[in-house]
Formats: C-alpha cells, sequence, structure tokens
C-alpha cells in the first residue's frame, strides 16, 4: 500500500486570450488581486492556430500568459476554473458574448495541467463541474504534447514561456 502524502504546491498559471489587450490587462489585474502579485508575463503572441473563438469573440486574437508569484494547492484548480469563468462573465459584452477566454491551469515540473468544464475521454473529474487536462508533459528537457493537446499549446511559440515559468517554479521549490 503506498502512503497518502501532502502534495507539494504547485504553479498557478492563467491563459487568456482576446481581442483587445485591454481586456488582457483588466484580467490581469483582477486575478492578482486575487491570487497576488505576477511573477511571470509572457509577450502578446498573435492567436492564429484556430479560427474556434472567431465568431464570439472577433479576428486577430491575442494570446497572453502570466504566472502568479504564490504557489497554491493542486485541489484549489476547481475553485480557480470557476472563478475564471466568473470574470468571462463579468469582462463579457452585453450581448451575453465573451470578451475574453480564460485557461487557468498550473504547472509542476512534470506537467501542465489545464481546467475545463467539457469532459472528454483524456479528462479527470476534479469536483464542481470541472475537469482536469494533462496538457503538456515534461520530458527530454521540454514540455511534449500529447495527442490532444491544443494546436497552440504544443507550439515552438509557447515552449520557452512554459520553461520559463518552470525554472521560477523550480526555483520557488529550492527556498
Amino acid at each position: 500500500m503506498g502512503k497518502i502524502f501532502k502534495q507539494t504546491p504547485v504553479k498557478l498559471i492563467l491563459g487568456m486570450l482576446a481581442a483587445e489587450e485591454e481586456s488582457l490587462r483588466r484580467a490581469e489585474e483582477i486575478f492578482s488581486a486575487e491570487f497576488g502579485p505576477l511573477d511571470f508575463e509572457s509577450h502578446i503572441i498573435p492567436f492564429v492556430w484556430t479560427d474556434y473563438y472567431r465568431e464570439e469573440m472577433g479576428e486577430k486574437l491575442l494570446r497572453k500568459f502570466v504566472s502568479f508569484e504564490r504557489l497554491v494547492e493542486p485541489e484549489s484548480l476547481p475553485a480557480v476554473k470557476i472563478f475564471s469563468n466568473s470574470i468571462e462573465s463579468r469582462l463579457g459584452g452585453r450581448d451575453g458574448r465573451r470578451k475574453i477566454n480564460l485557461d487557468p491551469g498550473y504547472l509542476t515540473e512534470a506537467k501542465l495541467i489545464l481546467a475545463t468544464t467539457k469532459d472528454h475521454q483524456h479528462r479527470l473529474y476534479l469536483g464542481d463541474g470541472i475537469f482536469g487536462e494533462v496538457t503538456l508533459r515534461f520530458l527530454r528537457r521540454k514540455y511534449q504534447p500529447w495527442e490532444w493537446t491544443y494546436p497552440d499549446y504544443r507550439s515552438e511559440e509557447y515552449a520557452p514561456i512554459f520553461l520559463a515559468i518552470r525554472d521560477i517554479y523550480r526555483q520557488q521549490l529550492k527556498k
């Protein structure tokens, strides 16, 4: 029988997707007020991998990733996703359409987990209507995709972002 032990805190990350930089900035402010200061901000990346969000959010979408200085417990992910959904609604348009898509997750030395409300064969139910997906795994000194990994998350453009956040996380674990 394996011994049950408390899990190591994880690195909270947030992927943001919007048509306007102002929406990204506003979501960043709201999340920072809730989860503390940022310790990483990516540059803004044009989102060119799919037109899935075009009808709802428009064209020429922008992607940005941030991570938070304060580590969190892995079991907090459902609450973070519920919070992010409330922010999407709050920042949405009067017509009920989203202006921003927020993808919270966490990073460890071994993997990147994203939270979602959508069930699928490769997702585990975490509770409160939220599922978790192992989106990337750390192998051969970089994060590697799975067959189900979203096209943008498997891109070479995102790879240095996740490695930089992982380096920050590893330094935090040493302290």
